[in-house]
């Protein structure tokens, strides 16, 4: 039996490594993704957003016949939790062994609430504090930084670290929505962890060794919707009490839970539920100064090449910040703005995004940013320059830096042709005004071939 336990270690572990790896990227090429790219598609919630039906059906198969499984082997954030299960039981040893806890339904319940209905209102930057693989990839690729994205790095980490070492798998069992979803599953699965009644003498060598606190030896029974399949209690029982079996009967479920009726009931009344936000913002005018560069207010935001439409990318993104840290001129930034919160937009103070560049559409696991070549970027349009005439100085640096030719002088001052516009940013870039740029580009709801 313990087979099972090690060849898990052994499939998570190599999982763990692989995804840090892509996620930290220390060559910044293309062998990592070409060779793990599919790893970040193969985890649940960017399957859904990017409609990857096969691995949604796989996964969903997967749970119900053997329990989350999944939590164990695939989800980089529960293998993540492992680490400090692990140093737990090296620091305490049998000082400190688990106990069953009772589950705390109305918590996990009303939590998963709460996240459909953000994701519905199109919240997914907050929605996905707490998404598994969302939560991981941010946490890795900016623990070392500045910024807000960095602090909540350092508090996921934290937070994490501290449950997991004092109370096992409790992230997974109480705030990651992916585990409730998949325990409401893996209570009815076709095999799971069970109890011979008859066989058990009570000595509780299982119960000690489960992460997820879900073996109760007063009534002889397992929590399917807690285990996450590691199998460390197996193995251990002189008397072979613990075992894989077929049907598992000994699972606790009370259809009755009114914490499940609940849930059932709000993400039923909010299925159809659609709220569109727009940002109402202006730009600043008068005079430029020689001072520091400052970011335009756009009236709507700039998504990168690939993501299609701005509802497209805002439905899909999970504000993993992978497109974030692959930038290699920095133009893709977490918004603080509440209604796409943490989700990448584009700024061009430090830089702009040049045409051969596809790092970002690239590493997306979603779909929120579309792949595309280098060709098909040249010929995609995410916004059209607009010239402040009033802080234009007449130097034609825009001009010379567009790269698609759409800028001309006319009269001593920039004018644009929108049609041929790319939306690349390298005009407001090279715009040596202050603080306000002459010229600046407004993004496109909806994106548009050239």
């Amino acid at each position: 039996m313990r087979f099972f336990k090690y060849l898990r270690i052994v499939l998570a572990a190599m999982m763990l490594f692989c995804i840090t790896a892509l996620v930290l990227d220390a060559t910044d090429g293309a062998v990592l993704r070409h060779w793990l790219g599919w790893m970040p598609k193969v985890q649940l919630l960017p399957a859904i957003l990017a409609l990857n039906v096969v691995v949604v059906v796989s996964v969903l198969l997967v749970t119900i016949l053997v329990g989350r499984l999944y939590c164990s082997v695939v989800c980089p954030m529960g293998i993540f939790q492992d680490i400090f299960i692990w140093f737990h039981r090296i620091i305490f040893g049998k000082k400190r062994k688990a106990t069953y806890r009772r589950p705390q339904n109305w918590l996990r319940y009303t939590f998963l609430a709460l996240f459909v209905v953000l994701m519905l209102l199109g919240f997914n930057g907050i929605a996905t504090l707490v998404a598994p693989y969302s939560a991981y990839a941010r946490m890795v690729a900016n623990i070392h930084g500045t910024g807000l994205v960095h602090w909540i790095a350092i508090t996921t980490l934290c937070c994490v670290g501290v449950m997991s070492f004092m109370y096992g798998r409790l992230w997974c069992n109480t705030l990651c929505p992916v585990g409730t979803l998949l325990g409401l599953i893996s209570k009815y699965s076709v095999f799971g962890i069970r109890i011979d009644r008859e066989k058990c003498v009570g000595c509780h060598k299982c119960e000690h060794r489960c992460k997820a606190n879900c073996i109760n030896l007063e009534d002889k029974s397992v929590d399917g919707s807690r285990c996450v399949m590691c199998f460390n209690c197996l193995g251990h029982c002189k008397q072979d009490a613990i075992s894989i079996s077929r049907n598992n009967r000994s699972v606790q479920s009370d259809p009755t839970d009114p914490s499940r009726r609940k849930f059932l009931a709000v993400t039923a009344a909010v299925g159809t539920a659609t709220v569109l936000h727009a940002q109402e913002q202006k730009l600043d005018g008068g005079l430029a100064v020689i001072e520091q560069k400052q970011v335009p207010q756009r009236q709507v935001p700039l998504k990168p090449a690939g993501a299609v439409s701005l509802k497209n990318f805002e439905h899909r993104c999970t504000a993993c910040q992978l497109c974030v840290s692959k930038c290699p001129e920095h133009v893709l930034r977490p918004s603080t703005e509440l209604s796409s919160f943490m989700q990448p937009y584009m700024a061009f103070d430090q830089g702009y995004c040049r045409t051969a560049c596809t790092r970002c559409s690239e590493v997306c696991p979603t779909g929120a940013i579309r792949s595309v070549d280098k060709e098909q970027k040249t010929s995609i349009s995410v916004g059209h320059a607009v010239v402040l005439k009033e802080n234009c100085i007449g130097c034609g640096a825009c001009v010379r830096h567009c790269p698609s030719s759409a800028i001309m002088m006319v009269d001593g001052r920039p004018a644009v042709n929108e049609a041929r516009c790319l939306g690349c940013g390298a005009c407001e870039y090279y715009c040596p005004a202050r603080p306000m740029t002459a010229i600046y580009v407004e993004g496109r709801e909806r994106h548009m071939e050239i």
